[in-house]
């Protein structure tokens, strides 16, 4: 396992500098392109191109601030934080989330300003030729951020990236409205309306990723693809029957460490299942890039027909209730009549009202055992 850990500290540090340097480009690149069209807008009196510079200048903002959270989300594990600081990165995620929302505040209560005093602008040629090789500025930095964000996995770049795609439309709105106002002899004067236009954009932008954001720091339901591959690559291991009560934990993008049960045969000894987990544990984490860090052990009967009977007739009562999900961990002592097994609940019943029912339903059938139902809550669940 240090060998895995090993692996995981020379990804970071190679991830890190992909996002460093594709951020260091976006800061560049935006704080050029505010430049330019401030001097545009200013002087063509224009408030759409004078927002879309603003909006350039809040994209470095966040580049700067993505690179922050970066380096402080790479510092090492220490003692008050032994799992390391990569959710860091998602409070950096949600400061440029407010800082673009902010934007879109300010650019909708400019441009209605604009709306109710209207000022007209006027475009010169220079000014139109700035905002089309902006636009194509924005395309090629968009598609650049974006395809970087995805080959190291950075929600901040990929949002990033779609934003400067979102821009270059925006920005190619403004042209549009710039060149419509030239063709029409100054008759037709849209800025101060597609400056609100892009003001809705932007605050919708920094809606979505607050979101996005606010779901990661209180956790969500695992991948479904990074949950099957782990079970499916744990079901290939000789003797397990099955993997269950998959936990996944996620300390900051790329740092994911799980728990499982495995459950094994009765006859199987120490050293085997010891043999086993270390096996399955390189194989999850160089497949799947998870890294296991407990394995629990569920044991099912083995050469006991009537161990068999009793777990089919126990799973057909308990799954015809449509809050069971799934049933797990089954085992049955019939010299000391206890029968042990978990149940992966719905979020529509009451855990303890659950366990009741099926208490009083299994115990009606086998009375005299003992009966120790789990509830299990479904977070994973991909049967």
């Amino acid at each position: 396992m240090d060998d895995n850990r090993k692996d995981m500290a020379e990804a970071q540090i190679g991830r890190d500098r992909v996002i460093i340097r594709t951020s260091i480009i976006g800061i560049l690149t935006n704080v050029f392109l505010a430049a330019f069209k401030a001097a545009v807008g200013i002087l063509s009196h224009s408030i759409a191109v004078t927002l879309d510079a603003v909006n350039n200048l809040s994209d470095a903002l966040s580049s700067i601030i993505t690179i922050i959270g970066t380096k402080l989300a790479g510092k090492l594990p220490d003692k008050k934080h032994p799992y390391g600081h990569g959710r860091i990165e998602y409070l950096s995620a949600m400061i440029v989330s407010g800082i673009v929302l902010y934007a879109g505040i300010t650019s909708g209560v400019e441009s209605v300003k604009k709306i109710i005093h209207p000022e007209k602008p006027d475009y010169s040629t220079i000014s139109l030729v700035i905002i089309a090789v902006a636009v194509a500025v924005k395309i090629v930095l968009g598609r650049f951020v974006k395809a970087q964000g995805e080959k190291v996995n950075s929600g901040s770049l990929v949002a990033s990236g779609a934003d400067a795609l979102n821009d270059a439309i925006l920005s190619s709105s403004v042209l549009a409205c710039a060149l419509l106002f030239k063709l029409t002899s100054g008759k037709v004067a849209l800025e101060a309306y597609v400056g609100l236009v892009i003001a809705v954009f932007i605050i919708k932008a920094g809606i979505e990723m607050m979101t996005e954001t606010l779901n990661e720091i209180l956790g969500h339901r695992a991948d479904r693809e990074t949950t099957v591959n782990v079970k499916k690559i744990l079901n290939e291991e000789p003797g397990v029957q099955g993997a269950y009560d998959l936990y996944l934990y996620n300390y900051g993008p790329d740092k994911n460490y799980a728990s499982v049960h495995l459950e094994l045969p009765d006859t199987m000894t120490v050293k085997e299942v010891d043999q086993l987990t270390r096996r399955a544990e390189v194989r999850v984490y160089k497949e799947t890039g998870v890294l296991l860090t407990g394995v629990g052990v569920y044991s099912y009967n083995t050469g006991n027909d009537e161990a068999a009977k009793i777990r089919n007739e126990v799973q057909r009562t308990v799954l015809e209730h449509d809050w069971a999900v799934q049933m797990h961990g089954f085992y049955v002592d019939t010299e000391k009549k206890v029968i042990t097994f978990d149940v992966v609940l719905s979020f529509d019943v009451e855990p303890q009202e659950a366990i009741a029912t099926l208490c009083e339903e299994v115990g009606r059938k086998y009375p005299g055992y003992d009966l120790q139902i789990v509830p299990d809550v479904d977070v994973s669940v991909t049967e």
